[in-house]
């Protein structure tokens, strides 16, 4: 089977983190960009292709709406994927609802090089949370 090409209207499984480990890994990274609205999280991958991961939580509404929101976010992440520099996992993550398509896809094409860059200046370490001081 052939892989899918940058333009076809689907991200095919290889463009898709699927399992909770790569969730994990890249929340792990701690490299992110948000507004408020959306976050996303970045890590780079080591692969020829970026691939998505979409969090959508409970407090977005019921299922046909987080459904929608998802729907939503990989229409954009597909559209804006020419102008993301592949070999990067990126996890998007809303906060809010009532999204247009045109505010996710500006927020998309804003947040996911922040998050890239935010991560390729962050020195690799420890990935849980930061020690507190007593």
């Amino acid at each position: 089977m052939t892989e899918p090409s940058r333009d076809r209207p689907t991200l095919g499984r290889r463009q898709r983190i699927l399992k909770s480990s790569g969730f994990r890994a890249v929340y792990a990274a701690r490299a992110r960009a948000g507004d408020g609205r959306l976050v996303a999280y970045a890590k780079p991958n080591g692969l020829d292709v970026t691939r998505l991961g979409v969090s959508v939580g409970k407090r977005c509404g019921g299922s046909v709406r987080r459904n929608r929101i998802k729907r939503l976010l990989r229409e954009a992440f597909r559209q804006a994927r020419g102008t993301i520099p592949a070999g990067y996992d990126v996890v998007l993550v809303p906060v809010a609802t009532g999204y247009s398509f045109e505010e996710v896809d500006r927020r998309i094409r804003t947040l996911v090089p922040e998050a890239i860059r935010r991560g390729n200046r962050r020195p690799p370490g420890p990935a849980g949370p930061p020690a507190e001081d007593a």
